[in-house]
């Protein structure tokens, strides 16, 4: 007797529900994509209980006749693609066929749809048909689930909070938003608005509407292109950024997408601009041709591989560089107007399924769960089109740390060993660069024994510590001798220095680039070289220092990212005095 047989269609369809549809923000994902792909220009999306009870989706597409309303909820079933062939040229959001037929095994479903004459109601529940009528419907399209998971109480205990789930989908629809510009978006839960488009195609608007005038003021566009790619879209100024990669949206063809590997170029795009355990908000819109691309990787469609990665990772990188040489990086701190808080209901704690990170990210949630909506929503994105630090002149120290400086504008605030970092950084950086290398003898040669793996691995790259001018041989068992060092090391820490080098040599990566690993290298010699903390210096010493700032190619922030000077205008001052009104 046969032991192998066939999963009946409904129990086949729960077993793919698990990883189509893992919470109710992949059943409003799967239906809002849907959507999209039938040519709304509105879409609607209104849930109660956080679509735990109900979440109901209505667009102005295209709709389906009687026949499509049901076949649609057949697994593999689907309109998108015919033939093998198609999976290599995917220009719609969806194309597996599994979706609806996944959330009607674990749901009650009722579909409205209509082409624009006699409309088709069909109602479902636990993946059987239970009715099919005719009916009245404008041309488009209704879909209600309701009672996710009534039928899989296991899936339904592991649901996260009501607070949760809503933050999951307002999350998705915000980066859907993103994506579709063009198409005018209504979020709602427990019938109160919580997020609305206009589909007017300004992804300015949806950024101002998702993260609020003061983040959009300090947005930067982006555009670039080469023969296989066109990129456009803004990214943050290096002064905006979060504790997680989360704001990081990347798009391609309209879909939201994660790539580890383009995410990590984007991140270093930023180097020396910002601390490099904190990420930028970026939208980049990414257009390839389809055959370029791979979406068929996982059944949530997010996870893509390109097919000339490293010409993308290029493009990218170069365009974000471009964009943030030419400004003015000094943040503005401007006086807080202090209002009365609001009373915070519960701080929520997500896990996007995110595999480049580790990072959760914090939602906090107003007792009504209605957004805070900016009392002007009209907005100028403004950037200072000086290229290189403005004249300043120093007044004072204070703590032996902070130098403080005027001009006709107003104050400013350098740091005195974030600034003195950045111009030894770059100073060694362009030493270690040139084709001319000197070295100095050390009067005592200096003489590190390591573990044996560490010696091996150092051994191996001898010809990296020799091409930036160091006398370096074996010396004994798993000892080196170090009898000449480059001159620009730090006089008085040329023993630290040399070891904190040899750190970086020994944490090369995999992937080594040398251009990066010169930029560890200058970065570590460039905090050993720099004036302390608390340490007292003149005026001419200081006038000297903002000189040297003054003539590097990034004088707004230290190798490590943290800013080294910001400013207070003459008006802010003013408004803090109380010498102005607010």
């Amino acid at each position: 007797m046969a032991v192998i047989k066939m999963l009946d269609t409904i129990l086949a369809n729960k077993i793919a529900a698990g990883e189509v549809v893992e919470r109710c923000s992949s059943v409003v994902k799967e239906l809002v994509e849907n959507s999209i792909d039938a040519g709304s220009s509105e879409i609607k999306v209104e849930l109660i209980n956080s679509g735990v009870k109900e979440i109901k989706v209505t667009d102005n597409g295209k709709g389906m006749d009687a026949e499509d309303a049901v076949l649609c909820f057949s697994r593999h079933a689907t309109s998108k693609i015919h033939v093998e062939d198609d999976l290599y040229h995917i220009a719609t959001l969806g194309f597996r066929g599994e979706a609806l037929a996944s959330i009607a095994s674990v749901s009650k479903v009722e579909l409205v749809t209509s082409m624009g004459s006699v409309g088709t109601t069909v109602k479902i529940e636990g993946g059987k048909i239970i009715s099919t009528e005719k009916s009245d419907a404008y041309k488009g399209t209704i879909i209600t689930v309701r009672d996710l998971f009534y039928n899989t109480p296991a899936r339904l205990k592991h649901l996260k909070s009501l607070y949760t789930e809503l933050a999951n989908v307002t999350d998705y629809m915000n980066k859907l938003a993103l994506a579709h510009p063009d198409i005018r978006f209504t979020l709602s839960n427990d019938d109160k608005v919580l997020f609305k488009t206009d589909g007017s195609g300004d992804t300015l608007k949806v950024i101002n509407a998702i993260y609020g005038l003061s983040i959009t003021k300090k947005m930067i566009e982006l555009e670039a292109s080469n023969d296989d790619y066109t990129i456009y879209g803004y990214i943050s100024l290096p002064e905006v950024h979060r504790a997680n990669r989360n704001g990081m949206v990347t798009i391609v063809n309209g879909r939201n997408v994660r790539n580890a590997e383009l995410n990590r170029y984007i991140n270093e795009a930023y180097h020396s601009y910002k601390p490099d355990n904190r990420y930028p908000i970026v939208v980049i819109n990414i257009v390839v041709d389809t055959s370029l691309v791979d979406v068929n990787i996982h059944p949530t469609k997010m996870d893509v591989k390109f097919g000339k990665q490293e010409v993308l990772n290029e493009l990218v990188y170069n365009a974000i560089r471009e964009a943030l040489k030419p400004k003015t990086l000094i943040p503005h701190i401007e006086p807080i107007k202090r209002e009365e808080p609001k009373k915070v209901l519960e701080t929520i704690t997500l896990d996007f399924d995110e595999p480049t990170t580790t990072d959760a990210t914090e939602y906090i949630v107003n007792d009504d769960l209605t957004p805070v909506v900016a009392e002007d929503d009209s907005y100028e994105v403004h950037q200072d089109d000086k290229l290189k630090l403005p004249l300043i002149y120093p007044v004072g120290l204070v703590h032996g740390t902070y130098i403080i400086c005027q001009n006709e504008d107003g104050m400013y605030i350098i740091d005195q060993h974030a600034a003195k970092e950045r111009i030894n950084y770059e100073l060694v950086k362009k030493k270690l660069a040139s084709r001319k290398k000197e070295s100095t003898a050390l009067l005592v040669p200096l003489t590190i024994e390591y573990p044996a793996n560490e010696f091996i691995v150092l051994k191996e790259n001898f010809s990296l510590l020799r091409d930036m001018n160091f006398d370096i041989d074996e010396f004994g068992v798993n000892s080196i001798i170090i009898k000449a060092h480059p001159v620009w090391l730090p006089v008085g820490y040329e023993d630290e220095a040399i070891r904190k080098i040899i750190e970086v040599v020994l944490q090369k990566e995999k992937n080594f680039d040398l251009v990066r690993f010169y930029d560890n290298v200058s970065a570590t010699v460039a905090c050993k070289m720099s004036i302390k903390a608390n340490t007292n210096i003149t005026l001419e010493e200081m006038e000297h220092l903002i000189n040297d700032l003054r003539a590097c190619d990034n004088p707004f922030n230290c190798p490590h990212g943290r800013p080294t000077v910001i400013y207070y205008s003459k008006s802010d001052l003013e408004k803090m005095f109380k010498r102005s009104g607010f």
